[in-house]
């Protein structure tokens, strides 16, 4: 692996510089070594909510790469931008743009513990909207928590009234289902929370909910005696009831009860787990996310043998892109369950599984129905993807998929968009790929696997079409950012292709790790600098390319 820290050199003329040295004062030393331009904070913030810091790159840490993005929304912050930043939040959160909730509610928890007044109002304004479900309402309290020790002067009058808002806004249904599938984490329990933001609704249903969580079954029991209960609170109680019932149930019964009160699988006592008859009565409600998690365990009882019903089902589902949509299925969880599925055993534990062809095809489309639609431009692409060493360590969003893995993915997608394109694979020399876009996923991923690795030269692939006389409208580079291999910039190698050629051609850099640089000249109007697996990434790439 050629991956090395260039040395320290004096500035060269455009013409000629090596990427490990400057072509201008404006530049800065990237991890590798090699010069690239510093991106900005909002830039940064938003690479950071799609791609995370986790498992760091190969050449910053993890621990690094969190303490600079905090800092990057610490200083917009301090610059009174703080309730952009909120908006951002909300946006890429409601619309589903990134993958991980954890870099979201970090920077929400953020906003929210800082001393900007206004930024402190947005951030607890947003919580009802970003903090869908308890594991991530718990997880906001006790990064709050961390955030604000050793000065903590507990949980002031803001902070109370927007859990209790959490709480007390939700439907009384939606709520029971929220507390009994949800019960704790990162050591905070609902009790916990109703005890110190002090909760006192005044939907009578609501009242029921939290009395189940603080007493007990056996004393909403009595309260469900009281004549005159209003619907919800029937509704509520019934549900409940079911709830706690499950826990001594035969199979025939807890199927019932499965069907009638849709209860879910963290509702069934692990006993029952096993039994396919179980998992047919689940699969009849399963929420797409839930169905996606669980696909080993329902192909491993045999519920999703070829051909059956519940194999039909499962294809049906993620074939319908509006439930994709509507269920906020962001593409790359998708492929970490396309992943896994192929794999055939969990990455923890002795789960293990007979893939069925038909799901490994249904969920490779659903990756595509995943991102938003968008009319192709009819440009002519270059995908370039990056396989240097450095795109093979570390991960994408605190998963075991790399770099190359996820580049793979996005490049493919343009390639079902756009009729025009061509592949190549480069680090410190480029091979052209044989790549089309009726491909699967998995097919693409061996392809790649067969190039040999190098060091990072991001000024390959225009390099390689003014050779071939290429006519590209748009480049188009997935990477690290870790160039430095090369002797002309990428930035300059643009530059050379457009005189040469004529064309004014374009260059998109999608950032496939959360670090602070990039290669695109930010002077350039013709070059843009995105982050990597941002489900927008579609609608981003063709306003850019029509200059919309």
């Amino acid at each position: 692996m050629a991956e090395r820290q260039a040395p320290d050199v004096e500035m060269a003329s455009a013409s000629e510089t090596p990427q490990y040295q400057p072509l201008s004062a404006t530049q800065v030393q990237n991890e590798a070594g090699g010069f690239v331009w510093k991106v900005d904070d909002l830039e940064r913030f938003r690479r950071f909510l799609v791609l995370g810091s986790e498992g760091g790159t190969y050449y910053a840490t993890q621990p690094k790469l969190g303490q600079e993005n905090a800092q990057a929304l610490l200083r917009l912050i301090s610059e009174g931008r703080g309730p952009e930043a909120v908006k951002i939040i909300v946006e890429y959160s409601t619309e589903g743009r990134t993958a991980k909730q954890d870099p979201i509610i970090l920077s929400l928890a953020i906003c929210a513990r800082s001393k900007h007044l206004e930024t402190k109002r947005a951030a607890y304004a947003a919580i009802t909207k970003v903090l869908r479900i308890p594991t991530h309402l718990f997880m906001f309290v006790e990064m709050c928590e961390t955030l604000s020790k050793p000065t903590s002067t507990g949980w002031g009058r803001a902070h109370r009234k927007a859990i209790q808002k959490w709480y007390t806004e939700k439907k009384p249904r939606n709520l029971a289902v929220a507390v009994t599938k949800y019960k704790r984490r990162n050591r905070w329990s609902h009790r916990d929370l109703f005890r110190l933001c002090h909760v006192k609704p005044q939907n009578p249903a609501i009242q029921f909910v939290i009395k189940y969580v603080v007493k007990g079954f056996d004393s909403v029991q009595q309260d469900a005696e009281t004549p005159g209960l209003g619907q919800d609170v029937v509704s509520v109680f019934n549900f409940l009831k079911a709830v706690e019932e499950a826990k001594w149930m035969g199979q025939d019964q807890l199927v019932h009860s499965i069907k009638e009160h849709g209860l879910v699988r963290e509702h069934v006592p692990t006993q029952h787990l096993n039994t396919a008859k179980i998992w047919e009565a689940l699969l009849e409600q399963m929420p797409m996310t839930a169905m996606m998690k669980n696909l080993g365990k329902m192909t491993k009882v045999g519920i999703l043998a070829p051909k059956s019903e519940g194999a039909i089902k499962v294809c049906q589902m993620l074939k319908d892109e509006k439930s994709l949509k509507d269920a906020r299925i962001h593409p790359f969880s998708i492929l970490i369950a396309l992943r896994q599925y192929q794999a055939g055993r969990g990455e923890k534990g002795r789960l293990s599984w007979t893939p069925n062809p038909a799901i490994v095809s249904a969920l490779d489309r659903a990756f595509y129905l995943a991102f938003k639609f968008v009319e192709p431009t009819y440009k002519r692409y270059l995908l370039a993807i990056d396989v240097s060493g450095s795109m093979t360590c570390g991960n994408c969003i605190g998963t075991s998929i790399t770099p190359r893995e996820a580049s793979a993915a996005m490049a493919m997608l343009t390639a079902r968009t756009e009729p025009q394109y061509h592949f190549v694979g480069f680090s410190h020399h480029l091979v052209p790929l044989n790549i089309n876009s009726t491909q699967e996923l998995g097919t693409v991923l061996r392809t790649l696997e067969q190039v040999p690795m190098g060091g990072t030269d991001c000024a390959q692939p225009m390099i390689y079409a003014r050779k071939k006389k290429l006519k590209v409208d748009v480049f188009i580079v997935y990477t690290d950012c870790e160039t430095w291999a090369g002797q002309i910039h990428p930035s300059e190698a643009l530059k050379r292709y457009r005189q040469l050629s004529g064309i004014d051609a374009k260059l998109i850099v999608c950032a496939m790790t959360s670090t602070g640089f990039t290669l695109a000249d930010p002077e350039d109007r013709g070059m843009l600098d995105m982050a990597g697996f941002d489900s927008a990434a579609p609608d981003v790439i063709k306003q850019f390319v029509l200059g919309m």
